[in-house]
């Protein structure tokens, strides 16, 4: 994952947090967010992590649970552990054995655009 800062962007776990994410960098959801995450990098969900809302990105890696709509530029790569539900755009699809895919699927090259971030250098990453 990309570091931002020096320290990479990441929700831990038994972190609960209500709002929307922009960033630049990679995301780690470990906790739980009830709210939209938009970056030009990778998002990941690891194994306790839970997301409802809309997810913009280049690639995503799930582990944990998603629900909402998931926007994903390249990869989007669903482990064994994985469980999603709701509407999902992507370019490519990775799914393991034992993932739960519980979604409607827009795949294919161009489904989805570059998620543009708003960019002023001065200000860190905006929770709201």
């Amino acid at each position: 994952m990309t570091e931002f800062g020096g320290q990479p962007n990441r929700i831990e776990k038994n972190t609960k947090i209500k709002g929307d994410i922009t960033s630049e960098a990679d995301f780690r959801i470990d906790g739980k967010l009830e709210g939209n995450v938009k970056t030009s990098g990778k998002v990941v969900i690891g194994k306790d992590g839970y997301i409802n809302g809309k997810v913009e990105c280049v690639n995503a890696d799930i582990e944990g649970k998603f629900n909402g709509e998931l926007l994903v530029k390249d990869l989007l790569s669903l482990k064994s552990s994985a469980t999603i539900e709701g509407t999902v755009s992507v370019a490519k699809l990775a799914v393991e054995p034992g993932a739960t895919f519980n979604a409607a699927c827009t795949m294919g090259k161009g489904a989805v655009a570059v998620p543009k971030t708003e960019s002023n250098k001065n200000e860190p990453a905006k929770v709201s």
